[in-house]
């Protein structure tokens, strides 16, 4: 196994790819290998943090639109519902034999420990997997912005983006035959072309701070790994030449 180019990584997971084929829920095949390619990660030396998104239980802002309850009150919903999927994949983590520590933003001590900066750290650096619970802790940010910020927080040198398509297209692959796929983008490229990244928040957070993002196929085994060597797999964010 080759040596990784990254010492430290932000692995953020949208909560959809915990469904696998189900409609809802959790799939227990996704988390198990979800969890054996992280291991082999850890196993690599790099030091790995998680940023999981809720979107297979709760969508705060589709259900303060289609519902009428209240944006702020449907977000913290959505953020309750990333700590249970934190929870779900430290539970597999554990069994499989990987330390961890969920980090909430929202405090419930009785759960997971409150997020703490240079504690976040602190369980980096002993070589636990550190899994950032309740996006930013506030409404009107997605998971996508909290992966950028605690990305930046934790020095992470990439985000690595694992999605159900092999990268970045100018339109969606599953639709349209014909759509291109990017090697490489720009920050500024991202925004202009309205692309589906991440969003316009967590783009601009991570051009501030020259963060690269990789987006790729999570289906795939051993993809995370690959990307952790180097490979050119999907495709990279960055600031251009």
């Amino acid at each position: 196994m080759g040596k990784p180019v990254y010492g430290r990584i932000l692995l953020k997971l949208s909560g959809e790819a915990l469904m696998g084929k189900r409609e809802f829920g959790i799939d227990q095949k996704v988390l198990a290998v979800l969890s054996a390619e992280v291991k082999q990660v850890v196993k690599l030396g790099v030091e790995v943090a998680l940023v999981v998104g809720g979107g297979n239980i709760f969508r705060g802002i589709r259900t303060s639109r289609d519902y009428g309850i209240d944006r702020a009150s449907a977000d913290y919903m959505g953020m309750l519902s990333t700590v249970i999927n934190s929870l779900a994949l430290q539970e597999r983590l554990e069994r499989d034999g990987v330390k961890t520590r969920v980090l909430s933003a929202i405090e419930m001590r009785a759960i997971a420990e409150p997020y703490i900066r240079r504690r976040a750290l602190r369980h980096l650096e002993k070589g636990r997997v550190v899994i950032f619970a309740a996006g930013t802790g506030n409404p009107y940010f997605t998971t996508d912005t909290a992966a950028a910020l605690r990305a930046m927080e934790i020095n992470a040198e990439a985000i690595l983006k694992a999605t159900k398509v092999d990268g970045v297209y100018d339109r969606d692959p599953m639709i349209h035959k014909n759509a291109k796929k990017f090697q490489e983008l720009s920050y500024i490229d991202v925004l202009r072309k309205k692309l589906k990244v991440m969003d316009a928040t967590a783009i601009s957070l991570c051009m501030d701070n020259d963060l690269p993002i990789v987006v790729f196929d999570m289906t795939r085994r051993g993809n995370v790994v690959r990307v952790v060597r180097g490979e050119k797999i999907g495709t990279v964010v960055h600031g251009g030449p």
